[in-house]
């Protein structure tokens, strides 16, 4: 698994027809309800929206890992969850129709949609429209554009600092609960512009680097069964080998059976997609290495971390299921694909540490990882370890990212970071290369959900 250094990223008159303006802010506001919202809110306009009645039921491993690290029952994650997209269409409408005023969106700690507002024209019609489908609504000074702005001046900034102070800083992000910027430094002290406030400047050791290299013996025979995300893998290109976890399943343009996995798994990027492409095999227990089961047709290792594997053809059927699962243990079906929502519930599976649960504390982040920057990443408090990589991430029922770096891959086990982080509010991070931005980079590719 490699592990994150994090840096700083880019990501956003007057009407003389007062009577027209007014009709046309009303109009829109009415937009923003329309759609996904729509439908919960004429069934019950008074509590916080809820997901689908019919989502699967959670295997009893993911159940477990949702009552261990959520103390949440599986029927309130689903329903967090689905509130979460809802929160997400919303957010984009407003963003797109009200960039005057409006101030971001997340889940709170009780699992409640809240929007944030500034005064401006509409306002009124955006709030109304979000306490129509239940959500709540907080007023603060500052819009999403104008954070955004604060962020870009950030790195405006840092780019003109002293090497050491650039160096210890691990990155920026817009901190939509707080409404201001956070930084996030390797040691305290530093240096800060004016607009920053000290009290989202936060300590954070730099982590260790590198992926999990593996001697692994081969043995004859396949692995055989379905093969679903969250199972072990092994890539190799001549001598060097490496374990991951498979990602989602999916299938590409041409209606090819594929993986969808990390960039970092790959033993020899450049050979992505050719004759000499390394080779992804069936990692057996005890690190014994089975059967070819396909090879890397395209890996991306720099603004995003991901690879897309193709399946031979003996190996199509193993991988043409929707599956999620700790190896060996009951799966979950994904069911489609979602949006990153701060405070949104999410669990990983990885072969090594099998499911683990947290919640999104931020997205369009840039994660400097070695030489390379992961961009647009989110982040979770989650534990995950060498091992994991590759692996899924889903809200829900729905696929949400691969797991990409994480900030204590140096521990053997998760219950020693868990606790550090309980007595220093430290606690593991897992970054995460959300899986909508690999499907929107290439057209055709698709997340198997059936």
């Amino acid at each position: 698994m490699l592990l994150p250094r994090i840096r700083l990223s880019s990501v956003t008159g007057r009407n003389t027809h007062p009577h027209l303006r007014k009709a046309a802010v009303a109009a829109s506001a009415a937009a923003l309800v329309l759609g996904p919202l729509a439908v919960t809110a004429a069934a019950d306009p008074a509590p916080a929206p809820s997901p689908a009645p019919a989502a699967p039921a959670l295997p009893a491993d993911l159940a477990a890992a949702v009552q261990r690290d959520l103390k949440l029952s599986a029927d309130e994650y689903l329903r967090r969850a689905g509130v979460a997209q809802q929160v997400a269409a919303f957010s984009t409408n407003a963003q797109k129709q009200y960039p005057d005023v409006f101030a971001g969106a997340w889940l709170d700690n009780a699992g409640k949609a809240v929007v944030a507002l500034v005064p401006g024209p509409g306002q009124d019609e955006v709030r109304k429209s979000a306490q129509a489908v239940g959500f709540e609504v907080k007023d603060v000074a500052k819009t999403q554009t104008a954070l955004r702005d604060e962020k870009n001046a950030f790195q405006q900034w840092l780019t003109g600092q002293p090497q050491e102070v650039a160096k210890s800083v691990r990155g920026a992000v817009i901190d939509v609960v707080n409404n201001t910027v956070a930084v996030r430094v390797d040691q305290a002290g530093l240096p800060m512009p004016g607009f920053v406030d000290p009290a989202r400047v936060i300590v954070m050791a730099a982590p260790p680097q590198g992926p999990e290299p593996l001697q692994a013996t081969a043995v004859a025979g396949e692995g055989g069964g379905p093969a679903a995300a969250g199972d072990a893998y092994a890539s190799q290109a001549g001598h060097t080998s490496l374990r991951c976890s498979l990602g989602f399943n999916g299938t590409d343009g041409a209606g090819n059976v594929v993986n969808i996995t990390a960039g970092h798994c790959d033993p020899n990027i450049p050979a992505a997609g050719t004759g000499d492409a390394p080779g992804v095999f069936d990692l057996l227990p005890g690190d014994h290495l089975g059967a070819q089961v396909g090879s890397f047709a395209k890996s991306v290792l720099g603004a995003q971390d991901y690879s897309i594997v193709a399946i031979n053809d003996a190996n199509q059927g193993r991988f043409s299921n929707n599956l999620v699962r700790v190896p060996g243990q009951g799966p979950i079906p994904v069911t489609g694909v979602a949006t990153p929502v701060v405070g949104a519930p999410v669990c990983k599976s990885g072969a090594r540490t099998g499911f683990s649960c947290g919640v999104i504390n931020a997205v369009d982040q840039t994660v400097e990882v070695g030489d390379h920057d992961l961009q647009q990443s989110f982040s979770a408090n989650i534990c995950a370890l060498p091992g994991d990589s590759g692996g899924p991430v889903v809200s829900g029922t729905l696929a949400l990212g691969i797991s990409s770096a994480s900030t204590v891959a140096d521990f053997p086990v998760c219950e020693i970071p868990e606790l550090l982080g309980v007595l220093t509010g430290n606690g593991p991070q897992l970054f995460v290369q959300p899986v909508d931005l690999v499907l929107a980079d290439n057209p055709g590719l698709a997340v198997r959900t059936n």
